[in-house]
């Protein structure tokens, strides 16, 4: 009797995880992302710049910090928001540049541009 109820709860158990699992999958189907470079008037890549995204509906700011070639990404974005994103570095700012939610690209290409004052 014991070992029945030990099978039928590793049973349950499995189903509830493949349940689960495959459920999170479309959810982040749904997401997207936004990458690009920050570069100065030159277009010489400008590393360690910050680039801030903010949720234009939640109000919620995400910042990176940019990599090599002065890359950055923002990952599980909500397809249904729009985003506005800004660059810094030294004191300077890129203009800010906006994600619309009606852009339907899983991953756009935004690239940022700042006219570093030396």
């Amino acid at each position: 009797m014991t070992r029945k109820v030990v099978l039928a709860a590793v049973f349950v158990f499995c189903f509830a995880s493949a349940v689960f699992a495959q459920k999170s999958k479309p959810e982040d189907e749904k997401l997207r992302m936004v990458q690009g470079s920050v570069t100065d008037a030159q277009d010489n890549a400008i590393v360690g710049a910050v680039v801030q995204l903010k949720n234009n509906k939640s109000l919620q700011v995400r910042s990176f910090i940019t990599q090599e070639q002065g890359a950055y990404q923002f990952h599980g974005l909500d397809p249904n928001a729009d985003y506005s994103l800004k660059a810094e570095y030294q004191g300077s700012s890129s203009a800010t540049k906006t994600l619309s939610a009606f852009d339907s690209r899983k991953q756009p290409v935004i690239n940022l541009k700042i006219d570093v004052k030396k």
